[in-house]
């Protein structure tokens, strides 16, 4: 096997990939738009919330469309490969392309608007807890959605454990917190064993702190991903060219 066909089968094996992965975003976000009611009743039930919430709710949109345009890549790079079009790889590298300066026009808004992006985040924590304080322990949906996220990341409230003083549950449980809040404990969760409780922070610190934790995989990813696309965008443009000659 030569240089070419290497080349050919590396692009085959890559977009091919891609394909599925595509496939099976497109999948779930299909599946999010079908079973989304819990979702959207949870969050039309949230008092005050931001406007800029309600774009959670398109995320089965966000995953069709990442879907969709990963199935469009890796089948335009596999076609184009084996079939040697070169209508079929000059699209894929204007495709790959246009999603490249995307990426990087993203990442650009992200640094500069940051004070926004933070000013969000304490309009959504705002919003979160008055949900608690208005619904848990009253609202099954909320309580359970928070109850699963709580267990899930191992954390207490959405700042922590002060988040539920006032909420149903904590005025009908003689001024409890949830059992979350002290976890491996039997007698009641109380604001003294809550305090108690080191390891136990509230949902948000947990995930900046998760974020923090993988700054480091989190840019090696984000690289990686750039470098796949622009090794994508040459041995397209290597396959271009070679059946270009080739066929002349």
């Amino acid at each position: 096997m030569g240089c070419y066909g290497f080349l050919k089968l590396m692009m085959f094996v890559f977009n091919g990939i891609i394909f599925l992965a595509g496939a099976a975003i497109l999948g779930v976000g299909i599946w999010v738009k079908v079973d989304s009611g819990s979702i959207l009743s949870f969050l039309g039930k949230i008092e005050n919330a931001p406007p800029e919430l309600s774009q959670v709710l398109n995320v089965g949109y966000l995953l069709i469309a990442i879907g969709a345009l990963l199935v469009v890549i890796g089948f335009l790079g596999c076609c184009g490969a084996v079939r040697e079009s070169k209508c079929m790889l000059l699209l894929f590298f204007i495709i790959v392309l246009v999603v490249f300066i995307a990426e990087v026009a993203g990442a650009v808004v992200i640094l500069v608007f940051r004070p926004l992006a933070d000013e969000l985040v304490q309009k959504v924590g705002t919003a979160a807890v008055n949900n608690i304080r208005k619904d848990y322990g009253k609202n099954a949906d909320v309580t359970g959605l928070w109850n699963t996220t709580m267990s899930t990341l191992k954390c207490c409230g959405f700042y922590n454990s002060s988040d539920f003083e006032g909420s149903p549950y904590f005025v009908d449980h003689n001024r409890q917190y949830p059992p979350q809040c002290c976890p491996g404990m039997n007698y009641p969760c109380n604001q003294t064993m809550a305090d108690s409780v080191t390891t136990i922070t509230g949902c948000f610190p947990k995930i900046m702190q998760l974020i923090d934790d993988n700054t480091v995989v989190i840019v090696a990813v984000a690289l990686g991903i750039a470098v796949l696309e622009i090794c994508a965008m040459a041995v397209s443009m290597i396959l271009y060219c070679r059946i270009k000659s080739t066929s002349a």
